[in-house]
């Protein structure tokens, strides 16, 4: 049963505020200038995420003209401590971060009122149980996008860029324009020791981004290429 591929799906997805940051830069934030496969994915996820299926991102429809904003947030420099296995155990006093004592003002270069149709597919997994099959999570899936229901709290890039997930029915033709966007992240891919980033080379054509099922770096993750 696993493998088996749904119909076409879609949403769109719009927002004020877009942050698709590329991993180039360290400490600033500064966005691609359309959204990423990656983040299509988290978004459409947000609509949908079972165990027993898996999504892939066709295209990514852009709906309005690519405008930037720049602006400057506080964000703290690190992460907060997680307690180590030993403290957990024995207890004590947990460490601790205090926001305010670790904070800096950073800039960032962001996407303004942004509107995208997301076009994609899932695929059943080896999760996959008798009882699931693709018409049971299309059913699902088309009726959390109608009701507006999440599986989790749909953003645009960074949490505090709340995204507008709706039916993509009715939504106006992408704009006319066609440009590179250069070396683009297409996902992270999870293995034991060791994630790595996938990239692929973006184009956007007619307002339009294709994005390939099997990035030459992925199909070079898996034969081994990459340690």
């Amino acid at each position: 049963m696993s493998g088996l591929m749904s119909p076409p799906l879609a949403i769109r997805a719009r927002g004020p505020l877009a942050v698709f940051t590329e991993p180039v830069f360290k400490a600033e934030r500064v966005s691609y200038p359309v959204m990423t496969p990656s983040a299509a994915r988290g978004l459409i996820e947000a609509v949908l995420w079972k165990p027993a299926i898996a999504w892939q991102i066709e295209r990514i429809r852009v709906l309005k003209p690519i405008r930037f904003v720049s602006f400057r947030r506080n964000e703290v420099t690190r992460k907060a401590p997680t307690p180590s296995a030993a403290l957990v155990v024995a207890g004590g006093e947990p460490p601790v971060l205090f926001a305010d004592d670790d904070r800096a003002q950073r800039n960032t270069v962001a996407l303004r009122d942004v509107d995208y149709v997301i076009e994609a597919r899932f695929r059943l997994t080896p999760r996959a149980g008798p009882e699931d099959s693709v018409p049971k999570f299309v059913d699902i899936f088309r009726r959390r996008v109608e009701k507006g229901q999440h599986f989790t709290a749909p953003y645009l890039g960074c949490r505090e860029f709340a995204a507008d997930v709706l039916s993509a029915d009715g939504a106006p033709a992408p704009i006319d324009e066609t440009r590179s966007l250069g070396h683009m992240l297409w996902d992270i891919v999870y293995r034991p020791g060791a994630n790595r980033a996938v990239f692929f080379e973006a184009e956007l054509r007619n307002g339009i981004l294709e994005v390939p099922s099997e990035p030459e770096g992925l199909l070079a993750l898996r034969n081994g290429a990459i340690a």
